[in-house]
């Protein structure tokens, strides 16, 4: 029985990402996304599943403006991406929170002023040392470290905790912003099960808190099936599945690997 295409709700007044005929080169002959339309709805926590090279990390720096597209639209918090000047994607980032497979920690600072980097965007001129961030940024950053778990460390180096502990770091960084969607790029790849399994169980729960929309790049069938409230299959560029993950098992969810020709998506109820 021939699968329904996927139908966008565009314009809706709780779309905070509005993909539409997205596509990206690279070069000649070097196509990283090619025609991916989708939305994504304020407070969604959505995993973008595949095969390293499928896309996913290119899709999440469309969504962060670190890339332009080649073709189509992309649209974040109502901003146009492939149209926004530099103070209008600087603007967009402040709302914009990201979590990366390294952890991008100065292992030589404290925990506390790792997380206090992540309110730089929002100070005038550097900051040497962390008496030199503002009481209130320190108190916030201090407050984030506790969500995570870390306060007890936050004078620790950040090269003496596992990698479990940085990337819970990491997370405390990017949520200092107070970001309205939160990008987490393969964030568990260098992890050890146990901690993936912490970190992601974590995301979810700050997601909810915060009322957060998130979109994770994770290449784990499983994790990703814990974690999402949706999961959107890339292979070679191109959406290859979109669905819920009530209802979704892991055979299909498998088959975004296996994929030869994207096949017809179904339908995404919002």
């Amino acid at each position: 029985m021939h699968e329904p295409e996927l139908i966008a709700v565009t314009g809706a007044p709780d779309t905070v990402v509005e993909l539409a005929g997205l596509g990206k080169s690279f070069g000649p002959g070097v196509r990283a996304l090619d025609d991916v339309s989708l939305t994504v709805h304020a407070g969604e926590v959505v995993v973008l599943l595949g095969a390293s090279g499928s896309g996913k990390s290119t899709l999440l720096r469309h969504v962060n403006g670190l890339h332009r597209p080649s073709a189509g639209s992309v649209r974040v918090l109502g901003t146009d991406i492939g149209r926004a000047g530099g103070a209008a994607l600087r603007a967009l980032r402040r709302r914009v929170g990201m979590v990366f497979q390294q952890f991008h920690l100065v292992g030589g600072l404290t925990v506390l002023e790792n997380v206090c980097t992540g309110a730089l965007a929002t100070l005038r001129g550097p900051r040497l040392g962390l008496p030199t961030y503002p009481r209130r940024v320190r108190a916030a950053a201090l407050e984030q470290l506790d969500r995570v778990g870390l306060a007890d460390q936050r004078f620790q180096r950040a090269d003496t905790l596992s990698g479990g502990q940085q990337q819970r770091v990491a997370v405390a960084r990017a949520l200092l912003q107070r970001p309205q969607i939160l990008l987490a790029d393969e964030p568990v790849a260098s992890l050890d099960p146990e901690s993936a399994a912490q970190v992601l169980q974590l995301i979810a729960a700050l997601a909810r808190e915060d009322r957060l929309t998130v979109l994770c790049s994770l290449h784990q069938v499983d994790l990703a099936l814990a974690l999402g409230e949706r999961v959107i299959g890339l292979h070679a560029g191109r959406v290859v599945l979109d669905r819920p993950v009530a209802g979704l098992d892991r055979d299909t969810a498998m088959g975004v690997y296996g994929a030869r020709t994207p096949p017809s998506v179904p339908v995404l109820t919002p």
